[in-house]
């Protein structure tokens, strides 16, 4: 019993910011939009380096192939 009393009192780091997040709809909400974008550029550039490990000297015979086929 007296742990939860000076539970209760105390809270901790992860429950004070959970109340700070999720009970003021603002902060929810600008939580959400930074995180989403944050996400999208971590995927944006996992792809980035994906394409470029994958297409390495690929890029030279495209455009050795679009200046043959353009003179034609």
């Amino acid at each position: 019993m007296d742990y939860a009393a000076r539970r209760r009192g105390q809270g901790g780091l992860f429950e004070g910011l959970y109340r700070v997040i999720m009970r003021r709809n603002s902060v929810y909400v600008t939580f959400v939009i930074a995180g989403a974008f944050l996400g999208e550029r971590a995927v944006d550039y996992g792809v980035h380096k994906l394409w470029e490990y994958n297409n390495v000297g690929v890029a030279l015979e495209f455009s050795a192939v679009s200046c043959v086929h353009g003179s034609v």
